[in-house]
C-alpha cells in the first residue's frame, strides 16, 4: 500500500467513527428505541432533531466530512491508479488527515474560526493533490 492510500484509509476510518458521539447523544437524549425509530413527519434534520447543540454541530461536521471525502479521495485514487505519488502528495494527504480531525473536534466544540481555518487546511490539501494530477504543481 502506498502511503498516499495508508493516510486515505485512516482518513475513511476516522470519517466513518465520526458518527459515533452524536449517536449516543441521540440515545441518550431520546431513549433507545426512539433514537432506532422513524423520523417524525415534518421534521426538519431528524438525525441531528433533539441532540444536545454540541452534538448538532458534530452531525454537520460529520455530513462536511463525509462531502469533502469524496472529492478528497477520489483524486486520491486516480492518482494511485495513474502511479503518481510524491513527497508533496503523501504531505497532502497527511494535512488532510490531520485538518478534518481538527476540523471535526473545533466544529464540535463550537469555535468559529478555527473551524473554517481547518477547513481551509484540508481544502487546500485537496487542491494540491488535484493540481499535481493535472501536472500544474
Amino acid at each position: 500500500m502506498t502511503p498516499e492510500l495508508h493516510w486515505l484509509t485512516l482518513t475513511a476510518v476516522m470519517t466513518a467513527l465520526f458518527w459515533l458521539p452524536y449517536a449516543l447523544n441521540r440515545i441518550i437524549r431520546r431513549g433507545l428505541m426512539t433514537a432506532m425509530g422513524n423520523p417524525e413527519p415534518g421534521d426538519k434534520d431528524p438525525c441531528s432533531t433533539g441532540l444536545s447543540d454540541w452534538a448538532q454541530r458534530a452531525y454537520r461536521a460529520h455530513i462536511n466530512a463525509v462531502e469533502n471525502l469524496v472529492v478528497f479521495a477520489t483524486l486520491v485514487l486516480i492518482a494511485n491508479a495513474a502511479g503518481i505519488t510524491s513527497p508533496l502528495l503523501v504531505t497532502a494527504c497527511q494535512v488532510y488527515f490531520v485538518a478534518r480531525l481538527l476540523h471535526y473536534v473545533i466544529y464540535t466544540a463550537g469555535i468559529p474560526v478555527l473551524r473554517t481555518l481547518t477547513y481551509a487546511a484540508s481544502w487546500v490539501a485537496t487542491l494540491i493533490v488535484g493540481l499535481s494530477l493535472l501536472g500544474m504543481i
